[in-house]
């Protein structure tokens, strides 16, 4: 089972990327899915997660009205959409799998993880 991110790069403030997280090995029609991110000297936080229809989702404070994410389990891919960046949002992204299928917003309920796209994003 492999989750993989892509999509990071270096961008300037206010700019956008879009994050993708393709899965192989398994299907997570049924798992909810997230975003966190780490900066450098900081610890994992969530950014956003979505339950396993897609039809809610939660977005961390920080990210509110920036920050998307959607998923299409027919491709079996999670995205995030990202505008108006800000240096702050420097950080490497990790895509995961929830073990169950609603909403989830602790690293503890998830499974499965991806290696991670840096994000940078320049003032």
């Amino acid at each position: 089972v492999q989750l993989q991110a892509s999509g990071g790069g270096l961008v300037q403030a206010g700019g956008s990327l879009r994050l993708s997280c393709a899965a192989s090995g398994r299907t997570f029609w049924n798992n909810a899915m997230g975003w966190f991110r780490q900066a450098p000297g900081k610890e994992r936080e969530f950014v956003a997660t979505i339950n396993w229809r897609g039809g809610n989702t939660n977005h961390a404070d920080s990210v509110k009205g920036r920050f998307t994410i959607s998923r299409d389990n027919a491709k079996n891919t999670l995205y995030l959409q990202m505008h108006s960046l800000k240096p702050e949002d420097t950080a490497v992204y990790y895509c995961a799998a929830a073990r169950g299928a609603s909403l989830a917003t602790t690293a503890r309920e998830y499974t499965y993880w991806g290696q991670g796209t840096l994000v940078t994003v320049s003032s």
